[in-house]
């Protein structure tokens, strides 16, 4: 198992390269200029270029490059050029409420996505499968942006059921915390939900054909014990990469849920740093992002080792 965690630490450093050049390139090949933009609108010419030197960006890009990388081989990400902090403080300040609302949004899934498609495929090709289907092509096709509005107006405005624009961590206590998270966890998660609920289905499905479950069921075998003992462990196997490749993606897609809802996440700070080219927050951010799915790639293989203990052997 050690060794296979090297290796996989040691394959995810040309990945970790590779984001970051094609985050450098691609952010400077964005029109606009963070000097000019923090100059100011009545800045002279000779203001803003004293102001690209300051920042270092009157150096060549290659330059610029390798200062990068020297600085990313110390986990340094450097100073936020607007926030004038270090951008590592910077992410840290803002991470619960983005990990937070991540997390609420899985567990809501899971929590809806897991029943249901087990339930449409035990009773596949009936009223049930059809109602479950159903329910789940409608949260494919519900944008997030526009079911969290639907959800603002509905139950923050019109109803005042539950708050909205405001975060309370954890620590504040349970109660409030899942009142302020409620509307956004159920925007952000929809998708996540239904594409795991077609997934569950799908390979349920299939495990449902095997030999061994004709066998179970020859056997006497209660259908309950059958399907949630036998059959389920082996249909989240495919299920899990749905499930932690969600999760990256709800990490990096909060951006439209947290404006909607005004909590200071990090999906906040991305707009916020786009719109003013802070080129150091940008591109620490898409690292970020890019560790998040690397380990949860890595958190998916041990989970397959853990549901199949044929594939143990190969750890």
């Amino acid at each position: 198992m050690r060794s296979y965690l090297a290796r996989r630490l040691a394959s995810a450093i040309p990945v970790v390269f590779v984001v970051a050049i094609v985050g450098f390139v691609l952010f400077r090949l964005t029109p606009g200029d963070p000097a000019a933009l923090l100059a100011g609108d009545n800045a002279s010419r000779e203001q803003i270029e004293r102001t690209r030197q300051y920042l270092g960006l009157d150096q060549p890009l290659h330059v610029q490059f390798v200062r990068y990388l020297g600085r990313l081989a110390r986990a340094d990400f450097g100073q936020s050029i607007f926030l004038g902090r270090p951008v590592t403080t910077a992410i840290l300040e803002r991470l619960e409420p983005t990990v937070s609302l991540a997390v609420a949004a899985e567990v809501f899934a899971l929590a809806l996505a897991i029943p249901l498609g087990l339930l449409a495929a035990v009773r596949a090709n009936t009223w049930l499968d059809q109602v479950a289907m159903a329910f789940a092509l409608a949260g494919l096709s519900i944008p997030a942006f526009w079911l969290g509005l639907l959800l603002v107006f509905s139950f923050g405005v019109k109803l005042g059921w539950l708050p909205v624009g405001e975060f309370r961590p954890l620590s504040d206590g349970i109660v409030p915390f899942l009142r302020h998270m409620i509307l956004p966890a159920v925007s952000l998660g929809l998708i996540q939900m239904a594409l795991t609920a077609r997934m569950v289905r799908s390979s349920m499905l299939e495990v449902l054909r095997e030999d061994y479950i004709r066998t179970a069921h020859a056997k006497g075998m209660a259908a309950r014990v059958i399907v949630l003992r036998h059959a389920l462990r082996n249909a989240l196997i495919p299920t899990v990469t749905v499930i932690g490749l969600g999760f990256g993606a709800l990490v990096s897609g909060a951006v439209v849920v947290e404006t909607i809802f005004a909590l200071p996440g990090l999906g906040r700070l991305t707009s916020t740093a786009l719109l003013n080219r802070d080129y150091p927050l940008i591109q620490a951010i898409l690292m970020f992002v890019a560790m998040i799915f690397i380990v949860m790639n890595l958190l998916v293989d041990l989970a397959y080792a853990y549901l199949d203990p044929r594939l143990r052997v190969r750890y």
